[in-house]
C-alpha cells in the first residue's frame, strides 16, 4: 500500500461552527460525528476531523484541489458571504485570486483563523508560476 493522507485534525472554538463552514463553502455533504470530532470528508476519501477546543487555536494552513466548477462555486460563496480573500498566502494581495500553473487559487480565513486555499491546478515548478 502506497503512503497516504487519511485524516486530520483542526482544531477549533467550535467544532459545529467550524465544520459546518467548511462543508459549505466547499460544497460538501454536512459533517458527520465520530467520537468527540465532527468530520467533513472530502472527496479523496481523506477527512477533516474537527475537534473543540473552546479557545482560540494555532492558526493553520489548508489547501484543496478543485475543479474549475468548484471553484467557480466556492469562490461565489466567498463573495456572497463577503469575506476577505487574497492571492497569496502572505495576504499582501487582497481582493485578488492567482492563476499559477495556468490555474486558479484563492486564500480565505475560516472562523478561527486557519488560511484556507482552493487551487485548481496542483502546484508543480516554481519556474511555472
Amino acid at each position: 500500500m502506497a503512503v497516504q493522507l487519511n485524516h486530520t485534525i483542526v482544531w477549533c472554538r467550535d467544532q459545529k461552527i467550524s465544520a459546518d463552514f467548511l462543508s459549505e463553502m466547499l460544497g460538501l455533504p454536512p459533517p458527520r460525528r465520530f467520537m468527540h470530532f465532527l468530520v467533513v470528508d472530502l472527496s479523496n476519501r481523506v477527512s477533516m476531523d474537527y475537534y473543540e477546543t473552546g479557545k482560540a487555536p494555532s492558526p493553520q494552513h489548508y489547501a484543496f484541489l478543485v475543479s474549475d466548477a468548484e471553484f467557480d462555486a466556492s469562490f461565489r460563496r466567498i463573495r456572497d458571504r463577503r469575506l476577505e480573500f487574497w492571492a497569496d498566502p502572505a495576504r499582501t494581495k487582497p481582493g485578488e485570486i492567482n492563476h499559477h500553473f495556468s490555474g486558479r487559487g484563492v486564500y480565505f480565513r475560516d472562523p478561527d483563523d486557519h488560511l484556507m486555499e482552493l487551487i485548481t491546478k496542483p502546484y508543480g515548478d516554481p519556474k511555472d508560476l
